[in-house]
């Protein structure tokens, strides 16, 4: 059994649940059939399994190095294992053949790269950023821009980087600095970038960083950013390449995913250009003004993108501990009182069984719902205007919850691997406690909890009058309706799902009819792990009647990680609806003096 991702759970959900055999008949996937999937997937888990899996440990505990050049040196076999991904065509997958992709269904290619993320999230992290600058400059670049800077993208032979976020600006976008003097065609900046990660290194040809700054001139805030091209390297009149001016000033060193370089860059200090040229000479995406809408297409990505990697991540934490508890001995059965009689496998203790329980309904829950929201991107590609309209909806709605939850609850099941191992589980000889530091960077990773609880609240849920908010309320109370029809234990858990359903609706409207906007949002992390607790038992609902005709043990599993999810996980989300209720102003009202 693999111990990165069930490949039954993935068959399942691809084909069982989401049923994506469906999709050939959609004239967009008309050349694909089952088995091009299935072969798809097949190479996602080799190379996973032989080629970054291998790689994981050491990208732990050989960092990027900065040289005194301003050069960064990455072991050589992480640059090994990313160049077999890179000739896999997995960068390009789901793009047309005319970009060099096999034109994949998007949740084909998000479950095949939740292999490789799950095997090294290190490793991943460089492929994920390039994907989706790719991506970004597909939809919002000139056709001159996809070919010099998209294709090279797809084809891994260069990296790709987003770079918003600076010393003094992290969330708070609107105080970005980093300013843009035009100069004929292109513009020149200048600046400082922090936290970017793949920011410097020597595994692709160059690297192409997708920058926020402020035209000279432009409104401050927001609207006053624009998006850039910044080539880490330019070519010239002979073909030959010449770096741009960008200069690396250091390197962040962190607990986890240490194997992805994350770096602090000053644009335009006049380093490297011929003449000593200041400004980091860089070309303009779109129209003025308008760089943060096109970054989100971007950071939209990166999110559902983070919360799969959380889920994956958790996810083999979970096989890693359900490995060891199957296999430890340790103590006996309570009602076996003879010291001489032998021990039993720690998973036979029931406190064990619950840990264990937590991690499965939190991980296989979470890989889930993170395929359910892309098969949705591959609605809205095939669907009418009308239908890919509210599906679009739909998933904005959703986003901030896929990047959210997984990065706090499964980053909670990697905790609870490490208690499962007990002493053993915080020592370095064992992969769990590697597999915590890594996830801990994900509820930071592209908005913070918090942040995307503020925009849950604050903008989703009552986005187009609650259109949004009204169709998964619909999606919710469909799946409770079917179960209900499948009567016995599903029909009791569907009357749990909705019952919580509408206490949710109820706190939804009294935070929403709240005038004041700080007040409401004092507690918008609440109503956020809620209504990703409800959607993920939703979600469970949905698995548990795929799964309701199975015989053997791995649908019984799927049953009871369901049926232990709404009955012991979902309830917690009681006193955080009560308190939501009486719209708690604490936090709000507590004066700085008092910490």
């Amino acid at each position: 059994m693999s111990l990165i991702l069930s490949r039954a759970d993935i068959d399942f959900l691809l084909f069982d649940w989401l049923d994506i055999d469906r999709l050939s008949s959609e004239p967009l996937y008309a050349h694909l059939d089952h088995g091009t999937y299935a072969a798809v997937i097949d190479l996602a888990e080799r190379l996973a399994t032989d080629v970054v899996a291998p790689v994981n440990k050491l990208a732990d505990q050989r960092e990027p190095e900065m040289m005194p050049d301003g050069s960064v040196v990455i072991p050589k076999e992480i640059g090994d294992a990313l160049e077999q991904v890179r000739r896999s065509g997995l960068f390009a997958a789901a793009q047309p053949s005319e970009l060099g992709g096999m034109q994949l269904p998007f949740v084909v290619e998000k479950a095949a790269f939740a292999w490789i993320q799950a095997a090294s999230p290190a490793v991943s992290g460089y492929v994920l950023l390039t994907m989706a600058a790719a991506n970004l400059l597909i939809e919002h670049g000139t056709p001159k821009q996809v070919e010099t800077y998209a294709v090279p993208l797809l084809a891994g032979e260069n990296f790709g980087t987003m770079c918003l976020s600076e010393p003094q600006a992290g969330s708070s976008l609107g105080d970005v600095r980093t300013k843009a003097i035009a100069d004929g065609d292109a513009y020149r900046l200048f600046g400082n970038k922090m936290w970017i990660s793949g920011g410097e290194h020597a595994l692709s040809g160059s690297i192409t960083h997708l920058v926020l700054a402020r035209i000279e001139g432009a409104p401050p805030g927001v609207k006053g950013l624009s998006l850039f091209i910044v080539p880490r390297d330019l070519e010239q009149d002979d073909g030959s390449l010449v770096r741009n001016d960008v200069s690396l000033a250091g390197l962040n060193h962190k607990m986890g995913q240490r194997g992805t370089v994350n770096t602090l860059l000053n644009f335009g200090e006049g380093r490297y250009l011929p003449g000593g040229s200041a400004g980091a000479v860089g070309y303009l995406i779109g129209a003025e003004g308008d760089g943060l809408r096109y970054m989100f297409t971007m950071m939209n990505e990166a999110r559902i993108g983070v919360g799969t990697s959380a889920a994956v991540i958790g996810y083999t934490g979970y096989l890693h501990a359900l490995e060891y508890a199957r296999s430890r001995p340790q103590g006996r059965a309570l009602r076996d009182r003879d010291p001489d009689a032998p021990q039993i496998p720690i998973i036979g203790h029931s406190d064990v069984r619950s840990m264990l329980l937590t991690q499965k309904s939190f991980v296989e829950g979470a890989l889930a719902f993170n395929l359910y929201c892309a098969s949705l991107v591959d609605r809205i590609r095939c669907a009418d205007k009308a239908e890919a309209r509210a599906t679009g909806l739909l998933l904005d709605l959703l986003t901030p919850i896929a990047k959210s939850w997984p990065s706090k609850f499964c980053l909670e099941a990697n905790s609870l691997a490490i208690q499962v191992h007990g002493g053993y589980g915080y020592t370095r000889d064992y992969d769990v406690e590697q597999f915590y530091r890594d996830n801990r960077l994900n509820p930071i990773h592209e908005g913070t909890h918090g942040i995307q609880a503020i925009d849950l609240l604050g903008r989703k849920v009552s986005m187009e009058n609650g259109a949004a908010f009204a169709l998964l309320r619909d999606q919710i109370a469909g799946t409770a309706a079917r179960a209900v029809i499948c009567g016995g234990a599903l029909a009791e858990l569907a009357q749990i799902v909705d019952g919580f359903l509408a206490e949710v609706e109820e706190v939804t409207r009294v935070l929403l009819a709240i005038g004041d906007s700080e007040e409401r949002l004092a507690n918008a992390s609440l109503y956020l792990d809620a209504v990703g607790h409800l959607v993920i038992a939703w979600i469970w609902l949905e698995l548990m009647i795929a799964s309701e005709a199975g015989a053997d043990a791995f649908h019984d599993g799927k049953r009871t990680a369901g049926r232990f999810f709404i009955r012991r996980e979902l309830p917690k989300i009681a006193p955080l609806l009560a308190t939501l209720r009486t719209v708690d102003r604490t936090a709000l009202d507590a004066s700085l003096e008092c910490f």
